[in-house]
């Protein structure tokens, strides 16, 4: 893994921008419809025929669509069937085998059901919630349907973001995909954000993985503080690891002249859940808006209706992240905590001192990455029991001792992850020597970045398994 990303900034990322913009304008998504399959059968040699199969699929149902969207009735047939193929798609990769598990407990007569251990392909959970919106968005005749398979294809697989996110909705770059402006300055900005995203996710997410892994062999005798503590790095852990790969897909679109929309916007300084899923995992929290809460109704049809609609997108939303009751749990644990904000404490919340509703907010977030981690159910518990007594001490001398050395990483995990730097930046950006300043930084930040991925065992980005 530590080989394959090193050559992925190294060889294949340079070959790939320098073949692009040696090309002419009419053949780039040719190219990058191409560089996109190299890329994903690198690592999904056999597993790139689901995607391709996903990608021509949708691409004729989508021209079908827009040629019958004139007889509604039609229309809605055939994107329903269109709809059922891609769920069943995904359903089969990533439920299978948890459905099966889970009807061979509950139904003992259904014990002979064979065992379901298929590939999880990557990205499938991300491509398969994009083309969904493409093809419910000409539907609704929000977008007209891709008359190009390679262009299609080229928004399917595009590799910046194809693993893992950002969702991209079709209608957000159709116009790119057709005619994009690249220009020095966007290419610019791209490379300092990927080296932003980099940076996250070698010189911290990977950092406080260990800190939270080393904290958790030792779980039954780190104390309060120290359960605190190593459920914090995990908390930093997802966050710079998610978000730096967000970062790392915005900033390789700019260099190939695309746009993304932002994924975060600092989640971890909200001071309510409802405005924490207004900044975390924004295209996920868009896409169940627009294609979820809304069709059902959203908060149109009354109190009891909101309320079903609330708890169907935070059922969906957890088991979207993956094939396990714990993800389920968390999805409803969010959700019933966000109807509790929208109906009783709204007010409330809007009267406490900002910093009061500020630790509400982080003690609830913190408690959902327990639910989120654990795949056992009475570990979730024991963990959270762990956090709240005193049975089992303050801190444990394992936990200090790695929690002091792990302090001045822990302080700037903590200030990377407020909006400080990015409006000191704003501040200084247009400074005489300011332009110097940041490719001095870029270089230390590629070095080290290097040199963490070489000396030490690479982890890969959560969100690959979703």
């Amino acid at each position: 893994m530590v080989f394959s990303s090193l050559i992925f900034i190294f060889l294949y990322l340079p070959a790939v921008l320098m073949i692009y913009y040696a090309l002419p304008k009419r053949f780039r998504n040719l190219f990058l419809f191409f560089a996109n399959l190299v890329f994903y059968a690198w690592g999904e040699p056999v597993l790139v025929v689901v995607m391709l199969f996903s990608t021509v699929v949708n691409y004729i149902y989508g021209i079908v669509i827009a040629r019958y969207r004139e007889k509604e009735r039609a229309a809605k047939a055939i994107l329903v069937t269109c709809i059922a193929v891609n769920l069943l798609l995904l359903g089969f990769f990533k439920y299978a085998g948890f459905i099966t598990g889970l009807m061979k407990d509950l139904f003992p007569f259904m014990s002979a059901l064979p065992e379901i251990d298929v590939p999880l392909p990557i990205g499938i959970s991300f491509y398969t919630f994009q083309i969904m919106s493409y093809v419910i968005d000409v539907y609704r005749k929000e977008t007209p349907a891709q008359k190009s398979l390679v262009t299609f294809g080229t928004y399917v697989a595009l590799f910046p973001q194809l693993i893992a996110g950002p969702i991209v909705r079709y209608r957000d770059v159709a116009e790119q995909l057709d005619s994009r402006t690249e220009s020095m300055e966007l290419f610019t900005h791209g490379v300092k954000l990927f080296l932003v995203g980099l940076a996250k996710k070698v010189l911290i997410a990977n950092q406080m993985s260990v800190l939270w892994e080393t904290l958790l062999k030792y779980r039954s005798e780190n104390g309060i503080l120290g359960s605190w503590v190593g459920i914090t790095a995990f908390s930093f852990q997802i966050y710079f690891d998610f978000s730096g790969y967000s970062d790392m897909a915005r900033g390789l679109g700019n260099m190939l002249g695309f746009e993304f929309l932002v994924n975060f916007d600092h989640p971890y300084i909200s001071k309510s859940i409802t405005e924490f899923w207004r900044r975390w995992h924004i295209s996920l929290g868009t896409w169940f808006r627009e294609y979820v809460y809304i069709p059902l109704g959203g908060n149109r049809k009354g109190t009891a209706r909101t309320v079903l609609n609330l708890l169907i997108v935070w059922f969906l939303t957890g088991f979207w992240h993956g094939a396990g009751l714990n993800f389920i749990l968390w999805g409803l644990y969010f959700g019933v905590i966000l109807i509790i904000e929208k109906f009783v404490l709204k007010n409330f919340l809007a009267k406490l001192p900002k910093a009061a509703s500020h630790i509400y907010a982080l003690v609830l977030i913190i408690i959902g990455w327990v639910i989120f981690y654990f795949e056992d159910t009475g570990e979730i518990f024991e963990y959270i029991r762990y956090m709240f007594s005193f049975s089992h001490g303050i801190m444990g001398k394992e936990a200090l001792t790695l929690t002091v050395s792990y302090i001045p990483l822990i302080l700037i995990a903590a200030a990377a992850s407020t909006p400080l730097a990015s409006r000191l930046y704003v501040r200084i950006k247009d400074m005489r020597f300011t332009w110097l300043a940041e490719a001095a930084c870029a270089l230390l930040c590629l070095l080290l970045c290097t040199a963490a991925l070489v000396s030490s065992s690479y982890n890969p980005f959560l969100y690959f398994r979703f």
